[in-house]
Parts: structure tokens; C-alpha cells; sequence
């Protein structure tokens, strides 16, 4: 009788093994499609996250561009060249000495 008893509890004791071998088997299976889900999840975050930044510098660039023109603007406005055509266009003067000609 000792044999079969050391037997059966060698059979028990291989049995908890086995069901122990397939938790752990099973767990780390979860664990590895957790983590393929989380990457496929941060890789289409990481492409929004690019095209953003994509536009965003398009963005800075554009305004740099425009802030750029306002300011060459800004120093036509100030010159005298700015003032003269102005003067003649919209009040119609004229300078010293200068001829007007109009159509009949």
C-alpha cells in the first residue's frame, strides 16, 4: 500500500504541476494580447500624434509667412513712397511741378 500511496500523491502532485503549468501558460497568453491591444492602440496615437505636429508646422510656418508680410506692410505704410501715392490717389494732390493729364 505505501507504493501506491507515494504514487498517487506523485499523480496529485503532477496534476497541481500541470494545472499550474497551464495558468501560467494561459496568464502570460492574456498578457501578451493585452500588450499586442496597447501597442496597436499607441501606434494609431503615435500617427494621429504626427499628423498633428505635420500640421501644426504647416500652421507656424503659414503665420510666420503672414506675420512676416504684415510687417514689410507695416514699413511700406511708413515710407514716403506709401504717403505720396496715397496723397494722389485717394485726395488727389499733386506734387510741385507736376502735370496732370485727363482722359476726354
Amino acid at each position: 500500500m505505501p507504493a501506491k500511496t507515494g504514487k498517487r500523491k506523485r499523480i496529485i502532485q503532477l496534476q497541481r504541476n500541470n494545472a499550474a503549468m497551464v495558468m501560467i501558460f494561459v496568464i502570460v497568453l492574456v498578457l501578451l494580447v493585452a500588450l499586442l491591444f496597447l501597442e496597436q492602440r499607441m501606434q494609431k496615437q503615435i500617427t494621429s500624434n504626427e499628423t498633428k505636429i505635420s500640421q501644426l508646422t504647416q500652421a507656424q510656418e503659414e503665420e510666420t509667412q503672414r506675420t512676416q508680410d504684415i510687417q514689410e506692410l507695416e514699413e511700406y505704410m511708413q515710407s514716403q513712397e506709401y504717403v505720396e501715392k496715397t496723397a494722389k490717389d485717394k485726395l488727389g494732390m499733386i506734387k510741385d511741378g507736376e502735370i496732370i493729364f485727363k482722359e476726354e
